[in-house]
């Protein structure tokens, strides 16, 4: 029973450890996407234009980190693996990004400052993407 115990506890400590070294990763492709974005709205970009420009780049950024230094014991190894992982991230993505784009859309329609709408979809997404990442992307 004790071992079963210390089993479940090594499980929940190793899945902190994925989730922080993703939140870590998220940080940086976050910088990536927001400093694009903020430089698009300066320049006179129209708002959800930019949000997509810079998510997108903050997905490529996401990739490297994510198939490198978070998922690694998940990292597709076969021929088949190495090309079915970057598409279903890519997917995870890409609903981040529809997300992203439909909540910056709303706040635009509602009013909102882009700077208030981005941070709504960047909550929203971040955590629709986390759990698509973990149980499908590089689920084990």
């Amino acid at each position: 029973m004790a071992l079963l115990r210390l089993a479940h506890a090594g499980i929940r400590l190793g899945t902190r450890v994925v989730y922080l070294r993703y939140v870590v990763a998220s940080v940086i492709a976050l910088g990536t996407d927001v400093a694009l974005f903020l430089l698009l709205i300066g320049a006179n970009t129209p708002p959800t234009a930019a949000s997509v420009i810079g998510y997108s780049a903050g997905i490529l950024v996401h990739w490297l980190l994510s198939s490198r230094a978070v998922f690694t014991e998940a990292r597709a190894n076969t021929q088949g693996g190495q090309h079915r992982q970057p598409m279903l991230f890519l997917l995870s993505a890409l609903l981040g990004l529809a997300l992203t784009a439909l909540i910056v859309a709303a706040g635009g329609w509602l009013g909102l400052d882009p700077r208030l709408a981005k941070l709504l979809a960047i909550i929203v997404s971040f955590q629709a993407v986390w759990l698509l990442r973990r149980h499908i992307v590089f689920a084990r």
